[in-house]
């Protein structure tokens, strides 16, 4: 029976949510010892909750502007807090279904705010590869103090059980973030809307974390509707609404077992790379650009397509474009020929080798692959049109390739998909930043079993462990918050 009795906020009947209030007590007396005092019995606690994502169309686009269809899985993050008046930030999170062990952080808040700058930040966090993973976390006290000015002058300790799978391209840290954001920002009575907090917990990732990802894991997770496609135009951050999906279809994840990270190198290596190539289309197209800083950008002045790749349509970068970016550049040659780029979150390194036209081509075809999928959709004829739906699938997964972003294990499990012989399942493809991670795929909603057999062959093939993802649940600004307290004891 829970110690827990739930006084604002509703768990919608979602039985993860009902689970983590009923098994409070129990889990945080799975801590160390000295960390079972987490809790004071007579404060409120607020908890929050975000889910992963698959990744359906749109993919590593989203930072070059795309249109991208986003679905939030069922797996979630839940963040419980609670102000204190220990004057210091502590963060324990739960053992993975891997069985990995409990992870614990504490800082003062007097060390956050003599931090000063994002470079500091991350200098911070990044000092002790134990401890990273607080960034996700303590980095939305930090942002919301540079962003919002927030004045943060008691201290706060926090809980979080996570069943979004981590390295597995589903937006594990996205969740983190965003219910993380959400449960400090209700805790202190910090209005943001659903976008913000997107915004803001992408500037967690890029300033304080360090990596350069786009903001549709963001906006999924904080935005995103139950058994619905988000649909949203990273211009930065346009939300378009949602799009239903015929109940008909379904889709579902497989997990590769290949460990995806986008702060690794070959995601941001093609981001680099794309970014390379709209400087060089800038200088052909004649725009204006102008040295930005000392570290390799510039800024350019760009009325026509808004500095964003995928405003250019396929027609016009083959025509015109395609032929002045060559194939591959070397970081050295580009800077002495070019000065640097206008992403500010990547820089160019001297000494690496870069895909320029794979990933320059990438986001323009993958932007016009978005839109088509998104009318069909929209026009009532998917179920009519599941094999154009599946074949953007498919194309879009052979571009990540391109640009070297795939992998054995994702295409086995493609090619697994195109050699089921029921003809129930339609398309598939690497998600999110590709390298391993999660293959989304498409299919009649009957088609369950036959994805639970690819996931066994796939496994039997590979040995790799593999996990099938399914099911959806709402954003965090549809579930909201939940304001708990502890029974009294009798």
């Amino acid at each position: 029976m829970s110690q827990h009795e739930i006084i604002s906020g509703s768990t919608q009947e979602l039985e993860d949510s009902d689970d983590f209030v009923d098994s409070l007590d129990r889990l945080v007396a799975s801590l160390p010892d000295n960390w079972r005092d987490l809790f004071k019995s007579e404060n409120e606690l607020i908890i929050a909750r975000a889910p992963g994502r698959l990744d359906v169309m749109g993919g590593i686009a989203d930072y070059s502007g795309s249109l991208v269809l986003q679905w939030p899985i069922r797996a979630a993050v839940h963040v419980a807090l609670q102000r204190n008046e220990s004057q210091r930030i502590r963060i324990a999170s739960l053992p993975d279904a891997t069985g990995s062990r409990s992870r614990l952080f504490e800082m003062r808040l007097e060390e956050m705010r003599q931090l000063g700058d994002y470079e500091s930040a991350r200098a911070r966090f990044a000092a002790d590869s134990e401890s990273h993973w607080a960034a996700y976390v303590a980095g939305a006290l930090f942002v919301l103090m540079r962003e919002r000015n927030c004045l943060f002058e008691d201290g706060m300790s926090l809980l979080i059980k996570s069943a979004v799978p981590e390295g597995k391209g589903v937006s594990s840290s996205a969740a983190l973030e965003v219910a993380s954001m959400q449960a400090i920002a209700a805790a202190y009575e910090i209005e943001i809307c659903a976008r913000e907090v997107a915004l803001l917990c992408q500037q967690v990732e890029n300033l304080v974390v360090g990596a350069p990802c786009g903001v549709m894991d963001q906006m999924t997770a904080s935005c995103g509707e139950a058994n619905q496609l988000l649909e949203l135009l990273c211009q930065p951050a346009d939300l378009k609404g949602v799009v239903a999906f015929p109940e008909e279809l379904e889709v579902w994840g497989i997990d590769s077992g290949i460990r995806h990270s986008v702060s690794g190198s070959d995601y941001r290596t093609v981001r680099t790379a794309a970014f390379m190539g709209y400087r060089i289309i800038a200088d052909r197209a004649g725009l204006e650009v102008r040295p930005d800083d000392s570290r390799r950008h510039v800024k350019i002045d760009d009325p026509k397509w808004k500095g964003y790749l995928a405003n250019i349509t396929t027609e016009e970068f083959e025509t015109d474009y395609a032929a002045s970016v060559p194939e591959r550049m070397r970081g050295e040659e580009f800077l002495k020929r070019y000065e640097g780029t206008s992403d500010r979150v990547t820089t160019v390194e001297a000494t690496r080798d870069y895909p320029l036209l794979a990933a320059t081509r990438h986001p323009i075809y993958e932007s016009a692959r978005v839109k088509s999928f998104a009318e069909i959709l929209r026009g009532g004829r998917a179920v009519d049109q599941t094999r154009l739906l599946g074949d953007l699938m498919y194309q879009s997964h052979e571009s990540y390739s391109q640009c070297g972003l795939g992998s054995d294990g994702t295409d086995r499990i493609v090619e697994l998909v195109k050699q089921s012989g029921s003809g129930d399942l339609y398309g598939a493809k690497i998600t999110g930043g590709g390298s391993g991670g999660t293959v989304a795929i498409l299919g009649r909603r009957s088609a369950g079993e036959e994805i639970k057999a690819i996931a066994s062959s796939y496994r039997e093939q590979t040995g790799y462990p593999t996990e099938v993802i399914s099911g959806s649940s709402p954003g965090a600004n549809s579930f909201g918050y939940l304001k708990v307290k502890e029974l009294l004891k009798k």
